[in-house]
């Protein structure tokens, strides 16, 4: 029976711990990173989402940029012409003059992404470091055929995952709020709250940067239409829905979005609440790994967070020598950080009422993957662990919120 015990470690010259994790002869491990699962729908699934993912961003941002939320149909003869009429070339423009040319900067973006997803497809091809492919070249397009490719010193996969979705996305609400300032003479409670949820999360990622090679995306998704298409597009894009919302409601009404104290403060809180819970149970799960690993070496960055390190935590060791961390957040629910995460998701929705259901494409959007996700990970621990899992599951029975699901 697997049991509880209290992480100490003490790393000896080589930087291994004193943690026991060998594997003992007699346990079959399930090669879970060389199997081929057809996921989303296999083949036909993906063509469709690489197809029409691109066409939903254009139609979104079109109801919001020339119907102000209503939802239109291309059928109404309207949308094809405002689609030839706008669509010009960019250049050069000033910091406020993203937010008024989103569409041609979400072309841009999509174009980018396309060409990076054939690129690495098919320079991995060519020199045959093909990883995991399922011999169907659209699912695999779709996929990845490079696990961590390599421009140089430079890990593609990381740069994409951190160094451009957010800080787009960030100085997209930037530029409203700019142009909000330059229109009205003062920012909104409601463009400041974009400004703050957007650069808690580009903050996170620059302050937790190491953190990154360890998470699912770097060491079991390949690098492929999935992941460079959400990350130089998708993300940035999508994500800053809310933000033109409350653009151009702004303009259209003479004055900025606001709410009554109430419910602003209710916003507020369910963000900073949702930001504090998922940045110390990453912080927690993420600081436990390199502990064992001993590579932890604290570190200065803003915001330090009370509760992100923890001492001498709760675990469960499985038979095959794994730690899985049931100490901190982590023994209230298995996945209270996606929890913590759609809180914030949510209260991004919140912030701009509910005239339209386009700001909330996100939060709607995120609790399908994260069920996909879930679902996923439930399952392949289940398989990989077995009896191990059980206990786990026993020890820390709620999903998401604890003593409810």
């Amino acid at each position: 029976m697997p049991s509880k015990h209290t992480v100490k470690v003490k790393p000896n010259i080589n930087g291994i711990t004193s943690v026991d994790i060998k594997q003992k002869k007699n346990v079959t491990l399930i090669d879970t990173d060389n199997e081929i699962v057809f996921e989303f729908g296999g083949p036909w699934g993906v063509t469709a989402m690489m197809i029409g993912f691109p066409l939903l961003m254009f139609y979104l941002w079109g109801c919001l940029q020339f119907y102000r939320g209503k939802l239109v149909l291309p059928l109404e003869g309207e949308l094809w012409s405002q689609i030839i009429k706008e669509a010009w070339p960019t250049c050069y423009f000033r910091l406020t003059e993203i937010i008024d040319n989103l569409g041609p900067l979400m072309t841009v973006s999509i174009i980018t992404g396309f060409t990076i997803t054939f690129t690495v497809y098919i320079v991995t091809i060519i020199q045959g470091n093909q990883y995991r492919m399922s011999g169907n070249i659209v699912y695999d397009l779709f996929m990845g055929a490079a696990l961590n490719p390599r421009l140089g010193r430079v890990d593609l996969k990381m740069f994409a995952e951190i160094r451009v979705p957010w800080v787009v996305l960030f100085y997209i609400s930037v530029s409203a709020a700019v142009k909000e300032y330059e229109m009205f003479g003062y920012v909104s409670a409601t463009m400041a709250f974009m400004v703050l949820a957007h650069f808690l999360y580009v903050n996170a990622c620059a302050k937790g940067e190491e953190c990154i090679p360890t998470t699912w995306d770097m060491t079991y998704e390949k690098f492929g239409f999935m992941l460079i298409f959400w990350n130089f597009a998708g993300v940035p894009f999508t994500y800053c829905l809310g933000t033109l919302y409350l653009h151009l409601s702004s303009i259209d009404n003479g004055r900025p979005i606001q709410h009554s104290p109430a419910w602003t403060f209710f916003c507020y809180a369910l963000l900073i609440s949702g930001y504090y819970i998922w940045d110390t149970a990453n912080s927690q799960k993420n600081r436990f790994r390199m502990t064992l690993n001993g590579t932890y070496i604290p570190r200065s960055t803003f915001p330090q967070l009370p509760w992100g390190t923890l001492k001498n935590p709760s675990y469960i060791k499985t038979k095959q020598g794994n730690l899985i961390l049931t100490g901190g957040w982590w023994g209230y629910a298995r996945k209270i950080h996606y929890s913590a995460d759609l809180m914030m998701a949510f209260s991004w929705g919140f912030i701009c009422g509910f005239n339209t259901p386009i700001p909330y494409f996100y939060p709607a959007f995120f609790v399908f993957v994260l069920t996909h996700r879930v679902t996923r990970d439930m399952e392949r621990c289940a398989r990989k662990y077995g009896k191990d899992w059980d206990e786990y599951c026993r020890q820390v029975p709620y999903i998401f919120i604890p003593g409810v699901y």
